[in-house]
């Protein structure tokens, strides 16, 4: 399903449903969750959830320890092959900066365009970020 652009818009407008009117939960509706619900849609097998359940960002951090990485951009090179952030596709994965795990997971909607969670947003949102952390092939 890598290049086919129909399931990827399939897969990111059912992220988009899914995840729009949710608030920010530790765990539960975060950008974490949010890329495995994702990816699965796109058939992959994310195994994000390896490091166990969290209900805070201490807590994140503790299961992205047991998981075997030290921040989101170890765990998303694990899963996936990193490219430019020019060359994302609807439905690839991109990391904008943040303040803590090396920045927040979105879901490129196209034109520039990131689908994530903002800290001044109610609910996960499309946004046009000014800066990329890194970006991988879904």
């Amino acid at each position: 399903m890598k290049h086919d652009l129909k399931a990827r818009a399939a897969a990111t407008q059912a992220t988009m449903a899914r995840f729009r009117d949710q608030a920010f939960v530790w765990g539960r509706w975060d950008c974490v969750r949010m890329a495995a619900f994702h990816l699965r849609q796109l058939g992959h097998r994310p195994g994000l959830g390896r490091g166990g359940s969290y209900k805070s960002a201490l807590g994140a951090k503790a299961a992205l320890k047991r998981a075997g990485h030290d921040d989101l951009l170890a765990a998303l090179d694990a899963l996936m092959p990193r490219i430019a952030p020019a060359q994302a596709l609807v439905g690839d994965i991109i990391m904008c900066p943040g303040q803590e795990f090396g920045g927040g997971i979105t879901i490129a909607v196209g034109n520039g365009r990131v689908f994530g969670y903002h800290e001044d947003a109610a609910g996960a949102i499309v946004q046009q970020p000014l800066d990329f952390t890194g970006a991988w092939r879904a």
